[in-house]
């Protein structure tokens, strides 16, 4: 319910002063600005989280590289360790001929 009030004052000059004043029992309606900022935290969460595991894939492939990178080294170095030994049994061969 909506209620106007109006009062009038006289002063002793004879100056009138009137005030309206206007008195609602409804409650206030909020703009939405609750839900708006709730749904930009919400974003702002989907955001930070497809961020972190676009980063950490990375950083899984990274290791990965690095891993394989290592086992072709173990390879070649065993493929030279063969080779190696292969060189000195056919030097020995020869020498004991």
């Amino acid at each position: 319910m909506t209620e106007e009030r109006i009062t009038e004052t006289r002063t002793p000059d004879g100056n009138t002063h009137t005030t309206h004043t206007v008195v609602t029992d409804e409650p206030r309606r909020s703009g939405g600005s609750g839900w708006l900022i709730a749904i930009i935290l919400l974003v702002a969460a989907i955001v930070a989280i497809v961020v972190f595991t676009q980063m950490g894939g990375a950083e899984v492939a990274k290791d990965e590289a690095i891993t394989d990178a290592a086992n072709q080294v173990g390879e070649a170095a065993g493929q030279v360790g063969e080779a190696a030994q292969e060189a000195g049994n056919a030097v020995g061969d020869a020498v004991n001929n």
